[in-house]
Parts: C-alpha cells; structure tokens; sequence
C-alpha cells in the first residue's frame, strides 16, 4: 500500500503542468503531410496558409504554426494516397479578425473548398495541393464548448 502512495505522489509532482491525472499528454507536438511535391507544398503552407518556414532538407521541411509545428515529408505517392471520405482533417486557429483575409487568399490561390462550413463560428475547409483535409478556424474550444451548453446535441454528455 505504501508504495502505491508514493508512486502517486511521484507521479503527481512529476507530470507536466497542465496534464490530467488520466494521461501524460500535454497537447499535441506536430502534425505531419506527406506531400508529393515538396517545392509546392513548402510555398502553399508557408505563402499561402501563412506558416513560419523553419528548416528544408531533400526530402522534408518543418514549419511553425504557434506552438504546433508542421512537418512535410516528401512522399512521391502522396497524392494518390489521400482518403478524401472522411472527415478526418486538419484545423489552424486564425484570430477572428484575420480570418477573411486569409480565406480570400487561400480562393485567390486556387485552394479547393471539400465542404462548405456548418458548424458555428468562421470556419474554411479546404485541401492542400496534395488533397489532404485542411481547416482555418476563427474560434476557440471554450467558444465551442459554450455554444454547446445553448445548442445541445443530441445524447451530449459532459465528461469534464
């Protein structure tokens, strides 16, 4: 029994600030696309979506995109491989009042809308040139959350 106390002990003075009891993550560290084209997709993320350029090597480049980090790795497949059925994609946070800039630009440059927005709040789904799911969003999590309390859907159970 004393040794359960002091691994919990151990355990709540060593996990990092801001995690749950539940689980050692702390966020999320970065986000990958395996692109095709690595020239291209280096100049859309970074002089179209508006990401930091960081580092490029032969096969790959980083980027920054606030604290989350973007990585792209050179896959020639990449395009093909794309499953464009799902609603699995991407989502960038961009402050409110710069979202029509940038959605007007990501139109300008030919980003391809795969689905119109809505969910509440400015939203922009679009793919990259690789056909990978992307997002510009102009609200927050508690936005979401409190949209939630006045607009309940259906069998919505608060875990927190």
């Amino acid at each position: 029994m004393e040794f359960h106390k002091n691994l919990t002990a151990l355990f709540l003075i060593s996990r990092p600030i801001g995690c749950s009891m539940i689980g050692m993550i702390s966020g999320i560290s970065h986000v990958t696309f395996a692109v095709s084209d690595l020239d291209r997709s280096l100049h859309f993320y970074s002089a179209v979506v508006g990401l930091q350029p960081l580092v490029r090597w032969k096969e790959g480049a980083y980027l920054s995109a606030g604290d989350l980090w973007v990585s792209l790795i050179l896959d020639k497949a990449a395009g093909e491989a794309t499953n464009n059925s799902s609603y699995t994609h991407a989502a960038f946070a961009v402050p409110p009042e710069q979202f029509t800039a940038l959605r007007d630009r990501l139109v300008a440059h030919d980003a391809e809308e795969w689905q119109p927005n809505s969910s509440p709040g400015e939203s922009f789904y679009f793919l990259d040139p690789d056909g990978h799911k992307l997002e510009i969003h102009a609200r927050t999590l508690a936005d979401r959350l409190a949209w939630l309390r006045e607009n309940p859907k259906p069998g919505l159970k608060w875990l927190a």
